[in-house]
This record gives structure tokens, sequence and C-alpha cells, in this order.
């Protein structure tokens, strides 16, 4: 049986897939490669696009697409040599030497690399190796450079420059065609050259690019196509609910599906119930498994959070206030990394499961040293008394606030990421939070479910920012609570209005109150 792939490329007869050629639009890949152009792939890590260069080498070496011969090189290897030009030129040409002969059966450039790179120099060698793989054979060489920018400052600048000059010699002397591949495109890069001190931009250092593809995540129709191959083989069903909860909490970023569907489908217990439907709640008890368990893609991805650039633009959506600082290269640097998306070219956080990570691994080591026990706000028959919860968190914040908001990086979003913490260390003995962010609306929703006695219960927490005075701000926050209450079905709305004026007293800042708008029932705390 084929199952879920979460490491490494796509192996067809192993693995649950959508054929990583139908991912992209062969034509125009093709058409690209017969015009001898040099173009970028990019898109975030896991998303598919070693697979993909695998699957296109393996096309043109069948000879589907004409008479070609191609090889893939991953070039990651040469990040640990870092500036040390000649240690990591040592590593990139033996890997496309092993490639070359591995893949088209010729051994000349395995053998014949140690030469080259003593004849030509570690900053010629590449030129002078892929001159004469290309004349060894009439054929046109295409070529796929994988983790291009892993590579850093001058031996990165060494490996575009090398391909640069000996662009006027394809096809017949040259590659015919060069795909470089990595998570960012080549305009992007900003290369710090120790040897000459200075920052070289990627695009200046390598101009002859034509196009840049980036490879996007699934689609809808595509998640749904992927679930069913399990079904086909396996014989386990998913509810309609089940596949549209997958494909609204991932919004189809490839890892993602995967990881979930292989909690689903491969945990002894879903092995042993193959006759048991996957739910929706399945779905969802599965991504707090998979949160929880703090796997390598997400942890990878909690690194860049910690990034000034990466920063500049979550921290806005985090506190929902506007942006300040961030600039185009900080949000086209944070789309390349996935960790957003563009809605009507708003930035927002790319899916709700990096929604929900984002705020806990920000707030993690702050939920570690709080003290909190569910049983205190949980009476005999289960019931959540989310009053006594917000009144112990207005106590805690007006005791504790300026010593706990100092740990965050986030420290604009400090307030919202102190109640999300303290809500997570209470909730997660029963029940679960969700967060919605928007950026410029001055407002983080959170949505508490909590199920007791067969039934789910939802409670909504609106948490805005005092803007504009109190009154105006009150007026705005307990509209947006109650249409968020409609919108979840919940049966009580709470709206929390942090006031970051830090010479106000307290006695000012902290009260609590209940109003009314349209019948709706809401109850207001000022911290």
């Amino acid at each position: 049986m084929r199952f879920f792939n979460t490491a490494g490329p796509i192996v067809p007869e192993k693995h649950y897939c959508i054929p990583p050629l139908e991912r992209l639009n062969r034509d125009k890949i093709c058409g690209l490669i017969r015009n001898e152009r040099y173009f970028i792939l990019h898109a975030p890590r896991q998303t598919g696009k070693t697979s993909i260069l695998l699957a296109f080498r393996d096309y043109l070496n069948s000879g589907a697409a004409g008479d070609y011969r191609c090889v893939y090189a991953n070039v990651e290897s040469g990040q640990a040599a870092r500036e040390d030009v000649a240690s990591a030129m040592r590593a990139i040409l033996d890997e496309l030497g092993s490639r070359s002969r591995l893949t088209l059966g010729d051994e000349f450039l395995d053998k014949a690399w140690p030469e080259i790179l003593e004849k030509s120099g570690p900053n010629g060698a590449l030129k002078s190796a892929l001159s004469r793989l290309a004349e060894s054979d009439p054929r046109p060489l295409v070529l796929f450079i994988d983790e291009i920018d892993a590579l850093i400052g001058d031996t990165l600048l060494s490996v575009l420059r090398q391909l640069r000059a000996g662009y006027d010699q394809r096809p017949r002397y040259f590659p015919h065609s060069v795909i470089l591949c990595g998570i960012r495109d080549v305009r992007d890069y900003r290369i710090h050259s120790g040897s000459s001190n200075e920052i070289i931009a990627g695009g200046s250092a390598f101009n002859i690019k034509d196009e840049s593809l980036r490879l996007g995540d699934f689609s809808e129709k595509d998640v749904a196509a992927l679930l069913a191959q399990h079904t086909e083989e396996a014989g386990q069903e998913f509810s309609p609910e089940a596949v549209e909860t997958v494909w609204n909490r991932t919004q189809g970023q490839p890892w993602l599906v995967n990881a979930l569907a292989k909690r689903l489908c491969f945990r002894d217990t879903a092995v042993r119930e193959r006759g048991h439907a996957i739910t929706a709640e399945d779905v969802r008890e599965a991504e707090e498994d998979l949160i929880l368990a703090r796997e390598t893609h997400l942890d990878q991805l909690a690194e860049k959070w910690r990034e000034g650039r990466v920063r500049r633009v979550i921290e806005p959506l985090l506190s929902g206030g506007e942006e300040k600082e961030y600039t185009g290269r900080d949000i086209e640097y944070v789309l390349d990394l996935g960790l957003i998306a563009l809605d009507k070219n708003t930035p927002v956080i790319a899916n709700p499961i990096y929604a929900e990570v984002v705020p806990r691994e920000i707030s993690y080591t702050v939920q570690l040293r709080m003290e909190g026990d569910s049983s205190w706000y949980v009476d005999r028959e289960g019931t959540l008394d989310l009053p006594k919860l917000l009144a112990a968190f207005q106590e805690f914040f007006r005791e504790h606030s300026e010593h706990w908001l100092e740990r965050f990086e986030y420290k604009e979003a400090g307030p919202q990421l102190l109640l999300q913490a303290f809500l997570q260390r209470i909730v997660n003995g029963g029940g679960r939070v969700e967060r919605e962010y928007g950026l410029g609306n001055l407002r983080t929703d959170l949505l508490i479910v909590w199920p007791q006695g067969g039934q789910v219960h939802h409670f909504v927490i609106e948490c805005k920012l005092l803007h504009k005075g109190l009154e105006p701000t009150i007026r705005s926050g307990l509209e947006q609570t109650a249409a968020y209450m409609d919108r979840c079905a919940a049966e009580c709305g709470h709206l929390v209005i942090f006031d970051r004026d830090e010479e106000k007293k307290w006695e000012d800042r902290i009260f609590r109150r209940r109003e009314s708008f349209e019948g709706t029932e809401i109850e207001i705390w000022g911290m």
C-alpha cells in the first residue's frame, strides 16, 4: 500500500501524490527549455520542488520532449563550506560528476573534475566542467541546480557568475538550458561578498534569467484527489466535512496536507479502524497532535519568525495594528518563505495551522512558566466558566504584564500573545483556541471550542486595541464581536480592550461591564 509522504521527494510507486508533471505548466517549461532559456523555479520548503525537478529530468531524458540530456544536481552540500569557494566547489563538482554518471551513464566528469578544479581554479572550474560536459555529446545538455540559495556569499556569487560567463557558448559548449531552484527568486538575493565586503544583488550577478516560476500549493481539487487515492487503495472514507476541513486548515500547503493525512490514516488506531470514516473532528485532533509534536517543518518555520524582517511583517498581523516598518522587500521575503499570503493585496498568515503555530511558538516559554490548572475554571458538569477565567487574567495582567511582556520579541503584539498564552495553558485541559488575525483592523479574534457532554460549545473573545477613545473603540468592538459570534454560532461573547497608554493609572484602564448590541449581550473587559 502507498502512503502519505512528508520526507523527501515523491516516489509515485510508494507515495500518494499529485503527479509532479501536472503541478506546473509542462508546455511552458518545455518551451523555455526548447528556446535555450535560463530560468528560476522557486517555492517555500517542502512544497514539491525537488519532486518536480526529478520528474522533469526523467521526462526529458525519456525523449518525450525531444532529444536532450538532463542532469539534476543538489548543491546544498556546498553550504557547509560557506565562503570557502574552493571547498564548496569541490563538493559541487563531485555532486555534478556523480549525478552525470548515475543519470546519463557518463563517467567523464566524475573522474575528471579534480583535474579541472586544479587547472581552472575554484572560480572557473564549474564553467570548464559544464563546457566539457556539454561538448562531450551532440545532444543539448539541460541542467537543474537545486537548493541554489543554500549557498552563501562568495560561493553563491562564484556559481552564478560562472553560469553567466558560459552563457554565450550555449548550446554546443555550455548547457542548452538551466533551471535554478530554491526558496527565493534570484532577484531577491542580497549576497554579502566577504572578499569585497559589499552587498551584491542576485539580479546583477545572474542577469541572464529569462523568467521566474513559482510553484503553488495544492488546489482544493488536488487535496480531494490526494485523499481519494487512500480511499481507493485502503477503503477508508473521508467524510465530505473532513475533506473540507483538511483544505480549510491547510489551504493546500503540501507538507501540511500530507502530514495531517498521514496522522489520520497511518497511526496504529487508524490502521486498525479502516472501516471508520474520517470526520472533521478527527482532522482537528490530528492537527492538534501535529502542532504539539513540533515537527521539523513547523520548527524550521518557527526559527524564521525570529528574523527581523519576518517580525516586521508578522507582528502587525498578530496585534491587529497598522503596518509601520516593513518594506516591499520584507513582504516578498516572507511570501517566499510561505508564511503569508496576499488577500486582496493585504498580508494574511498563509493558513490556519500556521496561524495557530505562530502565537504558540512565540509564547511557548511564557506558557511553560505560567501556573494554571483548568480545573479552577471548570465546574463538576465540565462547564467552562469563561468570565472567571477572564477575571483571573485581568488580575494577572494588572499585576504581572510589565514583567511578562518584556519576555516577548513581538512586543507590539505582547498583550494579545500574553492572553493567548494564558488561555492555552488553561484550555489545553479539554478544549482548543482558534485564532483569526487581520492587518490594520486593530483586533484579534479568538474562538474557544469546549466539548462537554456530547456537545461542543463556542465562546468568542474579541481582542481590540484602544484607538481614538474608549467609547468609539467599544462601539466598533461590540459590532465586530456580535458579527463574529453570529458567524461562529457562539453562545457568549467577550470584548477585551487593551489600553497601551502606560502613563494611565491602572484604575483608569481596568474595568468590566456588560452591554448589548442589537440584542446580543457582550461582556467588556478593560486592561
